[in-house]
């Protein structure tokens, strides 16, 4: 049938390694992991830091969490544009139009939902810990460290969904990488390209990728939900 032709071109550039192929499938790995890790690192203590103490400001930062967690991508990254453009504030970065330009937005996009998320899980834990941490005077600092160190596996689950969510970002990774062949096109963006091309075997060789990095995303975010709860039930 004519309509499998495309599918088996593109199973066969991936059983062939196509080297443009690996070089788009590396790049995007590559700046969605750098992004989700940045996102993680930053996320992770605010999320812990507002679920456990009050202080000036908190409710201005749980909201602009909050709002940038609706935000339209595009529009993520239109404002990076308008700052890293060369007559924006950070236009000396000399970084519109390279992967640092995509990993920042990706980074932008994935910051809210490491803390919104996070802060969930601090909040419950914190409810279970405070009379504890009250009676050994443990420090802020060490009650934070505590929560992401009980909070871990939850956390993997929540670094999987923000890794599923930077890895199949488009709309502001177009803006701001603008799509450069050898240079800033990731697997998103060469799927748009190659299909309005009519070159669908690429395109199909990029989405089965893109669909196996989503499964495999989702199968082992199952697997430490069910290790979890095993052990609960298990103590």
């Amino acid at each position: 049938m004519e309509f499998m032709d495309p599918l088996k071109l593109a199973f066969a550039m991936l059983l062939a390694l196509d080297p443009e192929l690996i070089s788009i499938i590396s790049l995007s790995l590559m700046v969605s992991f750098t992004a989700v890790c940045a996102a993680l690192l930053i996320g992770l203590p605010i999320g812990a830091l507002l679920s456990s103490y009050r202080f000036p400001g908190r409710w201005a930062i749980i909201t602009l969490s909050n709002t940038f967690l609706g935000m339209p991508p595009v529009v993520v990254g239109l404002f990076i544009y308008v700052l890293i453009s060369r007559a924006g504030p950070f236009g000396w970065l000399g970084i519109l139009y390279t992967s640092y330009a995509m990993m920042l937005a990706q980074f932008v996009l994935v910051l809210p939902i490491s803390i919104a998320l996070s802060r969930q899980v601090f909040e419950i834990l914190n409810s279970e810990y405070t009379p504890l941490f009250l009676s050994l005077r443990i420090s802020k600092l060490n009650r934070v460290l505590v929560l992401i160190s009980e909070a871990r596996v939850a956390l993997t689950t929540i670094a999987l969904a923000c890794f599923g969510r930077a890895i199949s970002e488009v709309g502001a990774v177009m803006i701001v990488g603008g799509n450069i062949r050898h240079s800033t096109r990731v697997m998103t963006t060469a799927i748009g390209l190659e299909t309005s091309r009519g070159e669908l075997a690429k395109a199909l060789a990029l989405g089965v990728v893109l669909l196996a990095i989503a499964l495999s995303v989702n199968i082992i975010s199952q697997i430490i939900r069910s290790k979890f709860e095993r052990n609960i039930v298990n103590d």
